[in-house]
């Protein structure tokens, strides 16, 4: 299933919107729940089966191709790895984040490429018409350029690049079944890669990090800062077309709901939040500390595709314990940051 850095709850609103405050937006989203249905529907299964960089000798292999316009995969190829940057901005800005996340996950992580294999980074840019959406489809990044009224291009944001990439890692490591809470486990856990991405890229410390996703995207006519906050889930926007930002940041306010797969987009706020109690708390630079554990329980087989929110919790414990010690500060920082969005690590 492809996975949507908008979701469809934020385009539902605006769809509604009438053609007093914007011209071309409310179509632009309505085309976009159509899209979501139907790319979701051809989206593969099964992780693809590809010879990575690393089998040939290479580090990192990125290729960036053009829709131009048209919602056919993967389009014409622009520019390849070590191909010098051109006169379109989408062009660079995907080519260099892909390379921003591919350097976190390597330099801080050890990890070759999303599959951990060198996995070739693949991109397509100007998809559709209009498109308000980024996605990962199994198989590479597709960027829409926003309908210029609601959204700006959807390259211009490192973390919704970290974020979506962050897909692909979780495809080829617990595989968080998307649905209801390992659903918002599967988005949280690209949120807050996401995030580190970007912190990683500007060298920000937690306290100087935004800890927003999709920062940017929005027009000067969205009252909002971003898609998402991390540090106070359902600030990030108050807008009298869009709403007000429905996420939850504490499990008394999960939200049961059957849209959205369960509500992945909206309750994956509680653990985006309890991510950001531990790096606050743990201080510095958020992927050495924090990012590490999260890294630990994702890729450390404990994690089942179903997992729920204290399950999670408890394999993120055992990961802070297992790399530092039951009385550390990463230990005691992690139980206190799920219990501060009252989830209970599972026994």
């Amino acid at each position: 299933m492809s996975r949507f850095i908008v979701p469809p709850y934020l385009l539902a609103h605006l769809a509604e919107a009438g053609a007093d405050r914007f011209a071309r937006a409310p179509e632009a989203a309505r085309r976009g729940l159509t899209q979501i249905a139907e790319v979701r529907a051809a989206r593969s299964a099964a992780p693809p089966v590809r010879r990575g960089a690393v089998a040939r000798g290479l580090e990192l292999e990125r290729t960036i191709s053009d829709a131009r316009g048209t919602e056919q995969l993967p389009g014409v190829r622009v520019r390849g790895e070590g191909e010098p940057a051109g006169d379109d901005v989408a062009v660079t800005e995907a080519y260099d984040a892909l390379g921003a996340t591919h350097a976190l996950f390597r330099e801080v992580y050890g990890r070759s490429s999303i599959d951990g294999a060198g996995l070739p980074l693949d991109a397509t840019v100007h998809y559709g018409h209009d498109y308000d959406n980024a996605f990962w489809n199994g198989e590479r990044m597709v960027f829409g350029d926003g309908d210029g009224e609601v959204f700006r291009r959807f390259t211009a944001s490192v973390s919704v690049i970290g974020h979506e990439l962050a897909h692909g890692v979780t495809q080829y490591t617990a595989n968080l079944e998307y649905q209801g809470q390992s659903g918002a486990l599967n988005e949280s856990v690209s949120d807050v890669f996401g995030a580190l991405v970007e912190q990683h890229l500007f060298d920000q410390t937690a306290d100087r990090a935004t800890w927003l996703i999709g920062e940017g995207l929005f027009t000067e006519a969205v009252q909002g800062r971003a898609l998402r906050s991390m540090s106070a889930p359902g600030t990030a926007y108050d807008d009298d077309v869009l709403g007000k930002d429905p996420q939850p940041a504490h499990l008394d306010d999960y939200v049961e709901t059957t849209d959205d797969a369960g509500g992945v987009h909206l309750n994956s706020g509680i653990p985006n939040r309890a991510f950001f109690l531990v790096a606050d708390a743990l201080g510095g630079r958020a992927w050495e500390r924090a990012g590490q554990v999260w890294y630990d329980a994702l890729v450390g087989g404990d994690v089942a595709t179903t997992a729920s929110f204290a399950d999670f919790a408890r394999a993120t414990v055992s990961a802070a314990t297992a790399r530092s010690g039951a009385g550390s500060d990463e230990a005691r920082a992690t139980v206190a940051g799920w219990r501060g969005v009252g989830v209970e690590p599972a026994a």
